[in-house]
């Protein structure tokens, strides 16, 4: 998917950073176990408490990844060309849809969360991050944070390191804020984890969001985006079964047990995305049953 090349910066959105060396957090078991701990930060878990998600015993530390470039970030063009810039556009574009879209639909004022990207490390409201956690929405401050280089890391996983994709990241965190603003993020329970359990519904229900920024952005004669794609729906797709529990479970050498799950299989997030996408409301995202929505 691609922003439209006429489209304008109306502000700086994102804060950048770029920390000295890697953070406080220490993480091992490759791949799997580094989107394990950025799964566990979506839903705004403590970087201190990774050792209870993969077991003290396992961690050790990670070399910080290398620093990334910054573009001036203006246009769609920008966007379409660095991947720093469609962070941050992609930010703008979240917050034009949710402004209108939260209001209408659960009458809820819409707040913008903070956007931060980093290198290497960063200091958070949750505490001390390094490249290692992948991309984390922090409710103590309200904030999404992002190192660009994780989608790099999302094709091992079998996800595709495409826009639509990358814009997919960026809007699951921003559905985490949008449930902050619910006041049901708090539902998530990792010590209450299983395929029906509240942390899955959050993290589904950020999925659908997600799915309903997609549908929006490209519409009106406003539009943030130019039209969706059947093969860029089919690469967020992708990205959001790479992610499922199930997936990072078989990838990391270990059997699949649902009773563990936090976050959803991969047919669960695809279904997801695709519910938001499909009908563009908070209706078809209500996984918590709760009947709040109009429309």
């Amino acid at each position: 998917m691609t922003f439209r090349g006429d489209l304008r910066k109306t502000s700086d959105r994102a804060q950048r950073t770029g920390g000295g060396g890697g953070g406080t957090i220490a993480v091992g078991g490759g791949i799997g176990t580094l989107v394990l701990v950025g799964l566990f930060l979506l839903l705004g878990g403590n970087p201190s408490d990774i050792g209870q998600i993969i077991g003290n015993e396992q961690q050790q530390s990670q070399p910080a990844l290398p620093q990334g470039s910054q573009h001036p970030c203006e246009t769609g063009d920008d966007a379409n060309k660095y991947v720093d810039c469609r962070v941050e556009l992609t930010g703008q574009s979240l917050d034009r849809v949710w402004s209108s879209i939260l209001p209408q639909q659960a009458g809820i004022a819409y707040t913008k969360p903070g956007l931060t990207m980093f290198t290497n490390s960063t200091n958070t409201g949750c505490g001390r991050a390094s490249s290692s956690t992948g991309p984390f929405y922090c409710p103590s401050d309200k904030t999404a944070y992002f190192d660009v280089s994780f989608f790099e890391q999302l094709t091992s996983l079998g996800g595709a390191n495409a826009p639509l994709a990358q814009e997919y990241i960026v809007a699951h965190e921003f559905g985490h804020h949008i449930q902050q603003l619910e006041s049901t993020l708090g539902l998530s329970n990792y010590n209450d984890p299983g395929e029906d359990s509240n942390a899955v519904k959050i993290e589904l229900q950020a999925d659908c969001y997600a799915g309903i920024w997609a549908h929006h952005a490209q519409k009106g004669p406003d539009a943030d985006l130019e039209p969706i794609t059947d093969q860029q729906v089919q690469d967020a797709v992708d990205t959001a079964r790479a992610v499922g529990d199930d997936n990072i479970q078989q990838r990391s050498g270990g059997g699949v047990r649902p009773d563990t799950w936090t976050h959803g299989s991969s047919d669960q997030r695809q279904q997801a995305f695709l519910a938001g996408y499909r009908a563009g409301t908070m209706s078809a995202c209500d996984t918590l049953e709760r009947g709040a929505y109009q429309g």
